[in-house]
């Protein structure tokens, strides 16, 4: 059985020097980054339910961590690895889902068994009644609208709080009861600003800002999200610059950070392919707005989320015919009172949909359909034969 370890597991791991915080600015605490009042029934259950699947659990129990691979995902991996390892687990794994793939996909799945998890924690990847690995003891920790929660598992959801704590937030408010957290408030602060921007309304943002200034925590954020958007999609150096940095800073500054070199070329790669996407015009059919592009690129949200904000009484999705091959990929996005949940189920076309169809948010959805298969959305939706795709 594991204990709780505020005195027990001692001082934080040792980190790499390079973290300026700004002169004279205090490190930060991480009881000034806690819920507001308003989640505090919320929150207490949680943290309960954290505490009785941690203290069901024997300390030499393999625990494999699995999360979303955008910077809140990367940055709850990285909190639950902290905090596992804190709580004095001797073998903790991390994965990250990789291109198209979903946590209850098969090449997920695989990779899951290949590290003989005695128990799995899945951050920020949504919830579904399906087990991913049959018998072995499960975590969900996520914001998204849940679609069930596997035989005999766990799910902590903020779904449906108000307001609604990203994966990263809430992973670092699980852990923060439990093990000395103050060296991971800043990474909890890059997952909340890349998921819920700056004016999230949660402390956590503003106190990491006066520590840490509001520049490096902005760019902390987008060169990790740079690595998962450009066609290398290599988030194994964004989890490491996570993980091996004491600050946004340290993760950075290409003065100190070996990572940051890696990390801007994926940014250079990713603001190119924006610069391109930006110039494509939408197409419209009833209360839709589609923008066609075609880039290796996961750019696709940052487009449906642009269009989002110029045209808030439309549904804007955005079509990226070359991100998945033999697939387009898409995201939905919306300001208007619509649901997109409800309306992407509607239009759900005939054929192969793919596990990832329909899943997210009220208000930002997506998917990745086969060519056919997303021509009948099309033609489903009202647009013209002319919108259809057609390769080569």
């Amino acid at each position: 059985m594991v204990k709780p370890a505020h005195e027990a597991a001692g001082s934080p791991e040792s980190t790499p020097p390079g973290g300026a915080r700004g002169a004279n600015r205090p490190a930060p605490r991480a009881t000034e980054a806690g819920p507001p009042v308003a989640l505090a029934t919320e929150l207490r259950g949680a943290r309960a339910a954290f505490r009785a699947f941690i203290g069901a659990l024997d300390p030499v129990t393999p625990v494999t961590i699995l999360c979303h691979s955008d910077a809140d995902g990367l940055a709850s991996g990285a909190i639950l690895l902290r905090a596992f390892e804190r709580l004095g687990f001797a073998h903790v794994t991390s994965l990250v889902t990789g291109r198209g793939e979903n946590a209850w996909g098969a090449s997920v799945r695989e990779r899951l068994a290949t590290t003989a998890p005695g128990a799995l924690v899945v951050a920020d990847l949504g919830s579904r009644a399906e087990p991913l690995l049959p018998g072995i003891p499960t975590l969900l920790i996520d914001h998204h609208h849940p679609d069930g929660t596997p035989p005999g598992g766990t799910l902590i959801s903020g779904y449906g709080w108000e307001p609604i704590p990203n994966a990263s937030l809430l992973a670092f408010w699980l852990a923060a009861d439990l093990v000395p957290a103050d060296d991971l408030l800043w990474i909890a602060a890059v997952g909340t600003v890349s998921d819920l921007g700056e004016r999230a309304p949660f402390a956590i943002v503003e106190v990491a800002k006066r520590s840490y200034t509001a520049k490096w925590l902005k760019e902390a954020t987008a060169l990790v999200n740079a690595a998962r958007r450009a066609p290398a999609m290599d988030t194994a150096t964004a989890l490491a610059a996570l993980l091996g940095s004491d600050s946004p800073r340290a993760l950075a500054d290409p003065a100190t950070s070996p990572y940051a070199p890696t990390l801007q070329d994926y940014r250079a790669e990713v603001n190119a392919a924006m610069a391109e996407a930006r110039r494509r015009a939408p197409l419209f059919s009833g209360p839709v707005a589609l923008i066609r592009i075609d880039t290796p690129c996961q750019i696709h949200p940052l487009i449906a989320q642009r269009w989002r904000g110029r045209l808030p009484k439309f549904i804007a999705i955005c079509a990226n015919e070359g991100y998945l091959p033999g697939r387009v990929a898409f995201s939905a996005r919306t300001s208007s009172d619509r649901n997109l949940l409800d309306f992407l189920a509607a239009a759900r076309p005939e054929g192969d949909t793919g596990a990832e169809y329909g899943h997210g948010h009220d208000q930002a959805s997506g998917g990745a359909l086969p060519d056919e298969t997303w021509n009948r959305f099309l033609l489903g939706l009202g647009f013209p034969e002319q919108a259809l795709l057609r390769r080569g």
